[in-house]
């Protein structure tokens, strides 16, 4: 089954992810100034240390690996529901990205 098309900056996002990019990962939310948001099923991590702790336990760390099922856009909102595979959580599971520009400026993520 191919894989539906991910646009840009969602789709480098998801391939920094797979291969277990921190620095790729992190940078994709922004720099000090302009940093992006995480939601994870209601716990938040609003900034670059945060979602950087978060990300060595529960992401990144756990080296995860998401492969996209379903996309959706809706003007600067893209959903992607798929297959998460990690150390740490495995399943079908919905990541939310509002996308400012080439950045990611919050990723919501909740039961696919």
């Amino acid at each position: 089954m191919a894989q539906p098309h991910v646009p840009e900056p969602v789709a480098s996002f998801i391939e920094a992810v797979n291969r277990h990019d921190e620095q790729a990962f992190l940078d994709a939310f922004g720099t000090e100034g302009t940093e992006g948001s995480v939601d994870d099923w209601g716990r938040d991590f609003p900034d670059r240390e945060s979602i950087k702790q978060w990300s060595d336990k529960e992401f990144i760390g756990a080296r995860g690996v998401l492969t996209p099922e379903e996309v959706t856009v809706d003007g600067t909102r893209v959903t992607v529901i798929g297959d998460w595979r990690s150390n740490h959580a495995n399943g079908r599971s919905s990541f939310t990205f509002d996308v400012d520009g080439d950045r990611i400026a919050k990723m919501t993520i909740r039961e696919g």
